[in-house]
This record gives C-alpha cells, structure tokens and sequence, in this order.
C-alpha cells in the first residue's frame, strides 16, 4: 500500500511541477504582450533616402523619403520602397520572434524558423539574418519636444505680487454679505 501512496504522491508532485512551470510560463505574458505592443524596427535604403518604420506584425508605421529619392523618377523610388519595406517587415518579424522566445521558451524553435524562411525569401543565408539579432537595434530621432516653425514659446510671466483682481472681488462679495 505504501508503495502505491508513494506512486500517487510522486505523480502529483510531478502534477504540481507541471501548474509551477505554465504559471511561471504565463506570468510574463503581460510583459511580453507590451514589448510587442512597444516594438518598432526601423530600415533605411542604402542611400539613405527612404526610410521604413514598423511595428507588431510587421504594420507600416512611418515612410520617410528625402529630396533626393523622389528626385529619382517612379520606378527607382518604387524598388528601393519595396526593398526597404522587406528589410523593415523583416526585422519586425525576427524582434517579435526574439520577444517571444524569450518570454514563452524555445521549445518552437521559433527564431530559427523565422531566419530559415527569411533566408529563403531574402535570398540571403541564417547566419547574415543572425547577426543582425545581435545588432543593437537603432533608435529612430526623436523630435516630439522640437518646435519646427517657431521657437519655443517665452516661459509664463511669474503672477503678481499681491492678490488678483478675482481674488479681489471674491474678498469684496464676501465681505459684502456679513
């Protein structure tokens, strides 16, 4: 009979181990669901010309060109936007798999099927597409806080001194009243 209690109490450890191990799984997934909602990857043309922002699941966030890529006729700025596009989608796609490889485990493989099918696809090989995970990821410019057409607008002059003519007439109702 012990040994039977034994069997049961060691299935039920292993049961238990089990619950711990999904737990600890989906104890990130918030952390994770928001480095996906926060991913962006960035893909410039080799000329610097057009520039791709992406976001979760590859989504178009921002497209960029200078002067001198719309200067080049249609057909040029089409190939190089739909080479730059690729390159931004693609990064999107390995950083997504990277965040969730991380968060959930490699128990998929999955980075190593993104790479394998982006190689094919890119015509380029894994081990190009791995060091670029290694790359520090670039940091777009951010130019939120920056006036354009204007300077900054002079600070706020420091109140009066004394009360204000509302604080005044507030005084003066009240007063009135008693």
């Amino acid at each position: 009979m012990s040994g039977e209690f034994e069997q049961l109490v060691a299935e039920f450890e292993r049961f238990q181990a089990g619950v711990r191990h999904a737990d600890d799984r989906f104890a990130g997934l918030g952390a994770m669901r928001q480095q996906l909602t926060e991913l962006r990857a960035s893909a410039a043309s080799a000329d610097g010309g057009v520039t791709v922002v992406t976001g979760p699941g590859g989504a178009v966030l921002d497209v960029k060109f200078t002067e001198a890529a719309l200067a080049k006729g249609p057909q040029a700025l089409s190939a190089t936007l739909l080479a730059t596009l690729r390159e931004a989608v693609g990064e999107a796609a390995r950083r997504q798999a990277v965040i969730v490889e991380e968060n959930m485990g490699d128990d998929l493989g999955l980075v190593d099927q993104v790479l394998e099918t982006q190689a094919v696809a890119f015509g380029t090989t894994v081990e190009e597409l791995r060091s670029k995970l290694t790359e520090a990821p670039p940091r777009p410019e951010d130019f939120s806080e920056q006036r354009v057409l204007r300077p900054a607008d002079p600070p706020p002059a420091p109140p009066a001194a004394g009360p204000s003519a509302g604080d005044r007439f507030l005084r003066n109702l009240f007063d009135e009243e008693d």
